[in-house]
This record gives structure tokens, sequence and C-alpha cells, in this order.
């Protein structure tokens, strides 16, 4: 039988039509399904922005007067027992060795009436899934700070393994259970050694300009905030004590680097400590688009690094003693805009699938004023292209300023709005909530500022 060969070409042709029209169409069902355009509306407008002002306003702070200034400090190692992913970058796998052992450390600072603790990671963030855990564990185990703060000095070439959800399982070292419960066991350890070792302190504030160790990566030349700020604790036995914050990231390492190390804040703890310092304890700053700048990106080069730093924060001049045994805190929960993980300019993964892949993001701000210094720890990763106006207005209202990030609560980027387009993976994989937040926590903190004075 003779087949008519035009008929079957239009046969095939229809069907390979049909075929392409109904991949088509699935493909743009699955992108209604994944992905909507990203909501350019005025944030002012949003009800979440007046009702976060509104809850800044009416949150009541605790607190008291106290006689006299109470410090103790401790830390715990946390190296796993075997190797664990590195967290930082992109996925790497399990670190290769222990270029250096990581450590849980804890500050607790009372005024014999109020207590506040600082639990600081040698980690990248400290996850709301962790900081819960933590939390959970030191009320189990009788430990009842008034304010627990967590920090971070947020090495890129920390373990991995509290992380729970499928973006944690594929980039950031998934979750462990037994990485967890080791974490939250030293946790409570630091703390009650710590709380053991509280004794009469005095309290002073210094700051030193270290401006030449560190850029804005975005901008050539653009504005930084270049301050080492410290907190000094210094026992009646001369034993001292230093909280410190740097705005420069720790990616001084290379990315390739299979090692387990705490990269440059590491060694700058280990140089203060070999020095004046019995303890030292390093919360990562505004780092939000700040890069270090490094000699290089190997272990010496970086230990040359921290021994510049090191060198810098001893000469620091300004100087400020807290007085007024005075502790006063807080805490803010912040309202956001629905999700906005973009995959390209005005694209962005639905809500849902964002809180599938990511989970609990926890935003909020812990306020604490110590004496005459306010301290804001915030869950958004804070450009330090703002500290310069902050610190001002802190200096008008009579008070000193310290801003840490990474404080139980993670929700990306906080960047000027202005780069909101740019292409900068600070601005658009990793500035989660869309656009305006940037002057929104501006505007928190400057009204958190006028609220403690």
């Amino acid at each position: 039988m003779k087949v008519d060969s035009r008929n079957f070409l239009s046969t095939s042709l229809i069907k390979a039509l049909k075929i392409v029209l109904g991949a088509f169409l699935f493909f743009v069902l699955l992108a209604l399904i994944l992905l909507t355009r990203v909501d350019r509306s005025p944030i002012e407008s949003h009800d979440f922005y007046s009702e976060t002002f509104e809850r800044l306003e009416n949150t009541p702070w605790h607190g008291s007067d106290g006689e006299a200034w109470l410090a103790g400090w401790s830390k715990a190692n946390v190296t796993p027992s075997a190797p664990v992913d590195l967290v930082g970058y992109a996925p790497r796998g399990p670190y290769e060795f222990v270029q250096d052992s990581s450590y849980v450390k804890a500050l607790v600072l009372s005024n014999g009436k109020t207590e506040i603790a600082w639990l600081n990671f040698e980690l990248l963030i400290v996850h709301p899934e962790l900081a819960k855990a933590v939390e959970t564990g030191i009320k189990d185990a009788g430990i009842a700070p008034d304010q627990l703060i967590f920090t971070a000095t947020h090495t890129h070439s920390g373990i991995g393994g509290y992380m729970p959800g499928p973006l944690g399982e594929m980039a950031f070292g998934g979750y462990d259970q037994n990485i967890v419960d080791m974490l939250v066991e030293k946790s409570i350890s630091s703390l009650k050694e710590a709380n053991s070792t509280l004794d009469t302190v005095a309290i002073s504030y210094r700051k030193v300009d270290a401006g030449k160790f560190v850029a804005n990566r975005f901008v050539k030349g653009g504005p930084i905030d270049p301050f080492i700020r410290q907190l000094i604790f210094t026992k009646k036995d001369g034993k001292k004590a230093s909280f410190y914050t740097y705005s420069a990231h720790a990616t001084s390492l290379n990315s390739k680097f299979m090692g387990l190390s705490g990269d440059y804040p590491k060694y700058l703890n280990e140089s203060l400590e070999a020095g004046s310092y019995d303890f030292a304890l390093f919360a990562a700053g505004t780092v939000g688009s700040h890069r270090p700048l490094a000699p290089g990106n190997t272990p010496e080069k970086v230990e040359d690094y921290a021994l510049q730093l090191d060198s810098t924060v001893q000469q620091a001049t300004l100087t400020d003693t807290l007085e007024n045994p005075r502790i006063a805190y807080s805490r803010l929960d912040l309202g956001l805009r629905a999700p906005h993980l973009r995959i390209s300019g005005d694209l962005r993964l639905r809500p849902w699938l964002f809180n599938y892949l990511l989970g609990e993001t926890n935003p909020h701000l812990d306020i604490t004023q110590i004496g005459n210094l306010l301290m804001i720890a915030s869950s958004g990763e804070l450009s330090g292209v703002f500290y310069k106006d902050w610190e001002e207005l802190a200096r008008q209202n009579d008070l000193q300023l310290i801003v840490t990030t990474f404080n139980g609560g993670y929700i990306g980027y906080i960047t000027p709005d202005e780069l909101y387009d740019e292409h900068f993976h600070e601005v658009r994989e990793m500035n989660w909530y869309g656009p305006g937040n940037g002057s929104y926590f501006d505007k928190l903190i400057k009204r958190t500022i006028e609220k403690a004075h």
C-alpha cells in the first residue's frame, strides 16, 4: 500500500506541535504556580510597617538600676568528632582537616538584679532552629538570664548541621541532630561556667578606626563602617574580657579551602588572648556590603591580617567608662513583606515556596542598654553604610552604639534601597523581603536610639 507522504508529514507535524504546545503550557502553568512578580508598592503603605513602629513605641522595656557591674565568661570546644559539611560560599562537602577548633563562647553581665547573656558561635549564622533548641536547653537546665542574645563570627569555613529544610540540606550542611545536641550541651556548660565566674568588673567602651582593612564590595571607594568597637570588662584581679565587633566579612580564606576554620576573627581572638586579654569574643557587626582587605587568602596571610587588626586595636584612644550599672532590655518583632527571593529583576519565588525551602526566619531586634551604651542585635544582615548616621544620632542622645547581627533570626541582607536593582548577589538573591527594607531598618534603628535616650 502506498503511503501519502504529504499526509504522513502533516500528521507528524501536528503531533510535534501538540507536544511543543503541551510542554509550553506545562511550563507556563509551572511558572504561574512557582513564580510571581516583585511587589514594588511603597513599603510605608503596608500594614506591617505601621504596626511594627507602633510595637516599637508600645513594647515595654525591662531592667533595673543596680549597685555594681558583675561579669563572667567562658568558652567550650564544639569541634565535631568527625568531619561535617562546611558552610559558606557554595556547598563544599565535609571539611578535610581541622585548621582551627571551633568554640561557643558565653559572656554574662549582671548588675545584681538583672542579668543578660551573650552566646557567640563560630558559625556562619545562628539559625532560628538552633536558637530555639539552645533556648529550650538552657531553660530546662535551670539557666535563666533575663535576656539571651545570640551572635556569630560569620565565618564562611565553619561547621554545618544546624539548618533544616530543603535549602539547608542542599547548600548549608543540612540538619544533624547530633550536631545540634552538641551545640546545645556546650552552650549550657559554657553559660554555667560563665555564671560561676561572676565577679565585680569595671566596663569601658573603646573604638578605633580600622578603615584601611575593609572596603565596600559594591561601590569602589564607597562608604564603609571603619570602626572596631570594643567593650572591655576588667575584674578586680586584673583579668580582662573583650566583646568587640567589626564590619569586614569573615571571607578571607579561599572559597576552595577545605579546612575547618574561624577565618580572621579566630586569629584576632587568639592574638588578643595572647596579649592583655583573658577572653575575646568577636561578634559580626554590620557586615553587609563590606569585605576584608586581607593580604592573601591562605591561613598564613589571614593570620597576618588578624595581627594587623590587633595592632590597630592596641592604638584605640577613644575610651568611655560605663559607670552607671543600669540594664534595660527589650525585643522588637519585625513585620516584613511577603518573601521576595528573586530569580530576576522582577520575578520572585512565590512565598509558599520560599517558606518551604527556608522555613522560619524569626525576624526581630534584641535591644539592650548598658549604662550609656545601646546595643542592637539584628536578624537582618545590615550594611555598615548606615552606621555613620546611627552613631551620630546616638552621640546626640548621649549614647554609645554597638550593632551586631545573626541574633537567632536570619532574613537576608539589608542594603541601601538604591542598590535593589543592581546585579549584586547581596541585593538580588539575598535580599529576601523585597524593596524598601533599607529605609525601613534605617528608620527603625534611629527611632530605637531616640527611645533609648
